[in-house]
């Protein structure tokens, strides 16, 4: 049963591959497949970070802090189940840099990125990323780096981590805000 399951996860995969097939489809699923990338995210939070308001300032810390922690916990999830990447060619630096797929981390930031974006932010901003959330997901499978069911796993991952991760952010981030205070003269907000 579980090896049928398998055999579908992998055919429903292949289907959707648009990494050998040059063209707009596989233009998009590049951008999105991209946009999730870690770099990315860190970067735009930095900067979001030093131009925002104290609004957006808080959004990118909480951010930026769910999303580093999310990421070791991916880690070892991936270093632990150690499931094969799909076989192809796109991707040389994640197949390079990780070779294991399951579960996906761009699907578990993009969601937590979402989750996070809904509970904190505007409601324009939650629907922009509850859009995009499952686009880099299905662009990761359609750029063969990911399986349906590694992007699944990653998006369950980052929905609840994200759910925990915002009733735990209040006490985290008034202790980070006292114990940073003598060095910064001032809170998080």
């Amino acid at each position: 049963m579980f090896r049928k399951i398998l055999e579908l996860d992998r055919d429903g995969s292949y289907a959707l591959r648009v990494a050998e097939k040059p063209g707009l489809l596989r233009s998009i699923a590049m951008f999105f497949a991209h946009s999730g990338d870690s770099w990315f995210w860190g970067l735009a939070m930095v900067i979001l970070w030093f131009a925002g308001n104290v609004f957006w300032k808080r959004w990118a810390v909480y951010e930026l802090f769910w999303i580093s922690l999310l990421a070791a916990v991916v880690m070892i999830l991936k270093f632990t189940i150690r499931r094969k990447r799909p076989e192809g060619e796109w991707g040389a630096i994640y197949r390079n840099t990780d070779p294991h797929s399951f579960p996906s981390g761009h699907a578990a930031r993009a969601f937590l990125i979402a989750v996070l974006g809904a509970l904190l932010g505007p409601d324009w901003l939650a629907i922009v990323l509850w859009v995009w959330a499952p686009l880099v997901s299905l662009a990761r499978v359609a750029m063969g780096v990911h399986y349906l069911s590694d992007v699944a796993a990653g998006a369950i991952v980052g929905i609840v981590f994200a759910l925990i991760g915002y009733q735990l952010s209040p006490p985290i981030f008034a202790w980070i805000s006292q114990l940073m205070m003598p060095f910064w003269g001032f809170g998080l907000w």
